[in-house]
């Protein structure tokens, strides 16, 4: 098929090299606009455009997709399909309806499970045993487009958000294909979504990460996965931020106090691990980082930190 693609992060870059390689003409990559980057702000390239330009492949870079100049070059292709991946952007109609088989998208859930630009992570942070990526044909809602194919992919205790990206990502890509292999062969079978069981799963921002110790060890430890590796689980210590990169519950009584401490409190701490009094239950800190340091297991932090029990951990901002 000829191919107009859409996208912009990591996660997009495995379907667009996936679609290359099983034979599809990628005749144009969409993509968001160059951003400064680091210290110096040079501007730098988004990963779907440094993969297209390593494989020879046309970019166009539209601040607003759906302004008609725009509209009027994509037409110009004349591509069978376009696929969407992450794109970043809100797609009009006009070309929803460009080619004879429309906008194809690849979104990182069960759909109608997770609608939304963030459902790698929400799927960590609401406790859920699997996910999965789904295909979809895209209309003017957001993720509400009828599911076309849908593969499932297992969570598994210490998942974190770049874990469950890699795979997601990769998944997709497979799906992808055998979307348009299908959908050439006249053999695919929409279904439409119906409501949605879980709420919305929106943007990620730095505040989520900000640690409340009264919500319970379960749910703490799902937010040090979920936000890992972006924008990260931290709380203040010593009056320094402090990110936490790996936690773990513990079920069992502390035995370290005669009644529950308040929460944010350092119960103990072990040659590879600190406790901390949540609402519900006892978290085991794992692996931390403080600023301007690198991120460090907890054995090899207490060499040259001493962090003492009865400390208390409260919100910070970052």
């Amino acid at each position: 098929m000829k191919v107009i693609f859409m996208g912009t992060p990591d996660f997009s870059v495995g379907t667009l090299e996936a679609l290359a390689e099983a034979g599809h003409e990628i005749c144009l990559a969409v993509t968001q606009p160059d951003k400064p980057k680091g210290r110096g702000k040079e501007m730098q390239f988004p990963p779907v455009k440094e993969a297209a330009v390593s494989r020879g492949i046309p970019v166009f870079q539209p601040k607003k997709v759906r302004d008609p100049e725009c509209v009027e070059y994509l037409k110009r292709f004349q591509a069978d399909v376009c696929v969407v991946v992450a794109f970043g952007q809100i797609l009009p109609k006009e070309i929803l309806d460009m080619t004879p088989f429309g906008c194809i998208n690849v979104h990182a859930s069960l759909l109608p499970k997770y609608r939304g630009a963030a459902p790698i992570q929400w799927a960590i942070l609401r406790g859920e045993q699997v996910t999965g990526v789904t295909t979809m044909q895209m209309d003017e809602g957001l993720d509400t487009g009828d599911m076309l194919l849908k593969t499932e992919v297992p969570i598994t205790p210490e998942e974190t958000g770049e874990s469950l990206h890699d795979k997601l990502s990769e998944a997709g890509a497979r799906l992808a294909v055998r979307t348009l292999e299908e959908l050439a062969a006249g053999t695919l079978q929409p279904q439409k979504q119906g409501d949605s069981p879980t709420p919305y799963a929106k943007m990620l921002d730095k505040k989520m990460g900000n640690i409340d110790w009264t919500r319970s060890a379960a749910e703490i430890e799902r937010l040090v996965r979920g936000l890992n590796s972006w924008p990260s689980a931290y709380t203040r210590w010593n009056g320094k931020v402090m990110k936490i990169w790996k936690a773990g519950v513990r079920n069992e009584e502390t035995g370290h106090t005669t009644e529950k401490a308040a929460p944010g409190t350092i119960l103990a701490v072990e040659k590879d691990s600190f406790s901390v009094q949540t609402g519900d239950g006892v978290l085991l800190v794992e692996e931390v980082q403080l600023p301007g340091k690198k991120h460090m297991d907890v054995q090899a932090f207490l060499r040259g930190n001493a962090v003492v029990p009865g400390t208390l951990l409260t919100a910070a901002e970052p």
